[in-house]
């Protein structure tokens, strides 16, 4: 069962890799790599967190593999590496946690104040806010790794 809701994961996340990088105009010999990055990445975090990581921290390792496997790719076929790892994030952006922050603000606005939507107003905006961290550096750590001009030690 685990291994079907990997798969499908894995084939969903694709999808929608594959639709950022049609919308980003990426070449279309580089679309089936867009779709591999982004159901790897993807299934990856997904692994991460059935194991029992967080989902910001799993977020951080899912983004740092798809910026390590975006450098492999793009070297491979001489394009900029944030040709195929951007669109390969996108399907980890955290829609679901700005969407409940956004509609507990609303409803703080509009019923006034109160402890518990403030209390979920600030966990979802916390959570929103550092998956989106997690994205941006984990996609960035692999490329400052790996193009050093200096030793790392």
């Amino acid at each position: 069962m685990f291994l079907l809701s990997c798969l499908g994961d894995f084939i969903l996340s694709a999808v929608a890799a594959v639709g950022f990088a049609m919308t980003f105009s990426v070449p279309v010999k580089l679309l089936k790599h867009c779709a591999l990055l982004g159901g790897i990445g993807h299934s990856f975090r997904f692994m991460m967190m059935k194991a029992g990581l967080s989902i910001e921290w799993s977020t951080l390792f899912a983004a740092m593999l798809i910026g390590v496997l975006g450098i492999c790719f793009s070297r491979h076929y001489l394009a900029h590496p944030k040709v195929v790892t951007v669109a390969a994030i996108i399907p980890m952006v955290p829609g679901v946690y700005a969407y409940k922050a956004m509609i507990s603000l609303v409803e703080l606005s509009h019923l006034g104040y109160s402890s518990d939507l403030m209390d979920i107003f600030v966990t979802y905006s916390l959570r929103a806010a550092f998956i989106t961290g997690a994205l941006s550096i984990g996609l960035s750590i692999p490329g400052i790794w790996l193009y050093r001009r200096h030793p790392s030690v």
